[in-house]
């Protein structure tokens, strides 16, 4: 259930942000966001995944922990107040601002192999965001030297904007979006993080009403003191 309080407007606006880019649907975003500086995605069209992952800058192998995201605020799912903690249980980034109120962390990244497994065997050529994602950290180039990313480096994402459900039973399901056109969440980074972002090309849920569209991410230098 989404309240009140979790909704919660930014104060930034959008025409003083350091960087702006739109994330056509189906393709992945990967960026560096520097501690103290705040980064917004909002959902353009209303009820589109946005499949995001992220590492700390200095140590891929230090990344976002569903588990200990999880764990940490006793809540599965994402908003305003949520801490989102990495492996080694440093704070990646704080979400500050939600106007949707609820954000997934459970359901993972569609794949090829989910695709067949969850729709039809015809379904393997469909683009997926796990497929995304390896693209964007293979031709990464602005990382460490040593430190190249592969396979084995994506773990389990956020869904930003999608509604996946907990039955009493404890099964997930996966609902209409409960985002609209506009709506936004954003996140202040708590130390310098890696972005990942698969803006996700599904159309075999009703999660973006089997229409992925657009997003747009923008980032804003941390507030002069």
């Amino acid at each position: 259930m989404v309240t009140n309080t979790d909704l919660v407007e930014s104060q930034l606006d959008s025409g003083d942000a350091v960087y702006s880019a739109i994330v056509p649907a189906g393709e992945p975003w990967i960026h560096e966001i520097r501690k103290g500086q705040y980064f917004r995605i909002v959902d353009l069209k209303g009820n589109q995944a946005v499949d995001t992952f992220f590492y700390n800058a200095h140590d891929y192998s230090d990344r976002y922990s569903a588990q200990d995201t999880i764990r940490g605020q006793r809540n599965i799912y994402l908003t305003t107040g949520t801490k989102l903690m990495s492996s080694e249980g440093h704070e990646l980034l704080t979400i500050v601002a939600d106007t949707c109120g609820r954000h997934d962390t459970l359901g993972g990244a569609c794949a090829n192999e989910s695709n067949m497994v969850r729709y039809d065997i015809a379904k393997r050529h469909m683009h997926a965001c796990r497929s995304s994602f390896l693209k964007a950290i293979i031709e990464w180039d602005h990382g460490h030297a040593g430190c190249e990313m592969e396979k084995k480096d994506i773990g389990s994402n956020i869904n930003f904007f999608m509604n996946v459900p907990v039955t009493p039973e404890g099964k997930l399901t996966f609902e209409d979006g409960i985002s609209d056109p506009g709506k936004y969440v954003e996140m202040r980074a708590e130390m310098d993080v890696l972005a990942l972002i698969s803006n996700c090309p599904q159309l075999n849920n009703p999660c973006n009403a089997y229409d992925p569209t657009p997003v747009q991410v923008l980032i804003w230098n941390a507030p002069e003191r």
